[in-house]
Formats: structure tokens, sequence, C-alpha cells
């Protein structure tokens, strides 16, 4: 693990007033069932976190999913970019795993958020500080200054939709070893998983690189394969449902035969914005449109073929 002498915070009286401005009731908190807290947003009427386990989404879902860890005992410099940064959870558990492999690995973050205060009321309200230090200290001084040049780490937290801010990774020339795809259900942001997004953060992903997240949507999969890239399912964590791996590389192990029909339905028709400006609902009803013109297999049907076989095998044990 790195040591603290790295880091000198960079506190003003500016920023403690910003934090000081953070309305607990803006946010209000839930706890999850393996005790960890996340935060409930009102605007998309979800938790930023599985209800299951907050720490154990970001530890199990994205972070182990990603293979930071093996790819730390292989390199001494990562690149990891965040999509939706949120309470910092995900960099948290990143930091963490591979700095256990690997203490003088170098990171390079990259974070996209839309409201700059979330990453201030996780501080605020110390949901980091289940992490081992120098990690909590690190993120509080990124949550309040939104950059941090340290000896181990080099991160960039960019304010704003991030159909507009990924364009500043892409002009880096950023390459991730590891993408964390984590906004809001498609069903309450379908703006960050449209095909047109998606192709934007595969140019982000390197050639050996794996972009994971919760979602399993055959829309959200189908759009990964349209920017070019291979998908397989994750290990499902705390619910019934997979989560979703996609990389450049090919990806054992393969969808099952279930999720490779899931992706002939109408539910595979992806969520679509060819501007990259439109609101949620004119997204959302564009996409209606095309399913109720489309040809494919209606969901229902694919549902209730798959409820049969599931039925015969359990008839036939």
């Amino acid at each position: 693990m790195v040591t603290l002498a790295y880091w000198k915070p960079i506190f003003t009286s500016k920023t403690f007033f910003i934090t000081m401005l953070v309305s607990p009731e803006a946010y209000p908190q839930k706890v999850t069932e393996d005790g960890s807290y996340t935060f409930f947003s009102t605007e998309f009427d979800e938790c930023y976190h599985s209800t299951s386990g907050a720490r154990e989404e970001a530890e199990k879902k994205f972070i182990l999913s990603s293979r930071l860890a093996a790819k730390a005992d292989q390199s001494n410099n990562l690149k990891v970019l965040d999509i939706c940064y949120g309470l910092g959870y995900n960099a948290a558990a990143a930091l963490a795993a591979i700095w256990r492999v690997r203490g003088d690995c170098r990171v390079e973050l990259l974070a996209l958020e839309s409201d700059r205060m979330v990453p201030l009321a996780a501080i605020r309200e110390n949901l980091l500080n289940s992490w081992s230090q120098p990690i909590p200290e690190y993120l509080s001084d990124f949550a309040h200054n939104h950059r941090l040049d340290l000896p181990n780490l080099t991160a960039k937290l960019l304010i704003g939709d991030a159909r507009q801010t990924i364009t500043k990774v892409i002009e880096a020339g950023f390459q991730a070893e590891a993408i964390f795809l984590d906004p809001f259900s498609p069903g309450k942001c379908p703006q960050l998983w449209t095909v047109e997004f998606l192709a934007l953060v595969a140019k982000c992903l390197s050639p050996t690189g794996y972009l994971v997240t919760y979602s399993c949507a055959a829309s959200v999969r189908r759009a990964l394969q349209l920017a070019g890239l291979q998908i397989g399912a994750t290990d499902s964590v705390g619910r019934r449902s997979p989560g979703t791996i996609a990389s450049f590389l090919s990806l054992p192990p393969s969808l099952s035969a279930q999720e490779r029909e899931h992706l002939q339905t109408k539910a595979a028709i992806p969520y679509r914005d060819e501007t990259l400006t439109d609101p949620a609902e004119v997204i959302i009803q564009r996409r209606r449109s095309e399913q109720a013109l489309s040809d494919l297999e209606p969901t229902s049907h694919w549902k209730k073929r798959w409820q049969r076989a599931v039925s015969s095998i359990e008839i036939s044990e």
C-alpha cells in the first residue's frame, strides 16, 4: 500500500464552504444489504448503487470483472475511465485493488460526473472511510478540487453532460485498461446508453482493455456490439441478473443461448441519439417507435419460450 507521504491536502476556505453547502436532504442515504450506504436520486428515482450491497457491487461487479488486479500484476501504470463517478466507490475500490497487488503502480484516472455535489456529499458523510488510507484522503481532495497530481496517482474529474465531456477524453488520446460504465438504468437515463455515446466510449478503450457495466439489457449489449466490441456476461452479484463485459478481445465465457436469443428480439433495439443532445423522453420515444415498426420477435414471446424450457428441465430433473 502507498504511504501518506505522497498526499498533501489542498483544502481551502472556499472548498470547505462548498462542502458545507451540500444539503443532506438533497442526497437521502440508504443502507444496503452489505452494510454500506448509497444515495437515492430523486431526479432519477433510483439509488446510485445496488441495494444488495453498494460496496460489494463496486468491488465485484466492476473491479473484479475488469480484471484490474491481474493487470496491476503485469504493469506499473494503469489508466482507468470512470463514467458516472457518483460517490466514488468504483474509484476507491479500483485504487485499493491495484495497490494491494502493486503498491508502486501509477494510476491515471479520468472520471465523468454530471453533478459536482454528489462526490462532495459522499465525503461529507464519510462514506469512503471504510477504505484504507490514503484512499479516502486522496478522493476527498479529488472531490473538492477535481484533480490530483501525485507520484502514484493523477486524476481529473470532468463535470458536465458525459455526452460532451467524453470528447475531452478522446481528444487527450486516453486509452483506458478499465472503463466503468455506471449510469442510472437505461429506462431512466437512456442518454448514456445510446449507440452514439457508446461508440465514443469505445474510442477510449485500449486494445487490451475491458469495459464493464452492471446492465445486461439487450439494448445495451447490442449497442456495445455496434460499437465494435465483443461482449460477454459477468457473474451476478446480489441479484439474479448478470452484468456485461465488453472488449476488443475475444471474451470467454460466451453468452448463453438464452442471452444470444435475447439479442434477436425487439428488446435489443438500441437507444439512439445522433446529435448527442436529445432529452431522455425523446430518446425513449424514438426507440419505442422503432420497436413498433420492427419485424423482430417480441420480447414477450422469447420470455415465454424460455420459461417453458426451464419448466421442462425442472420436470425432467
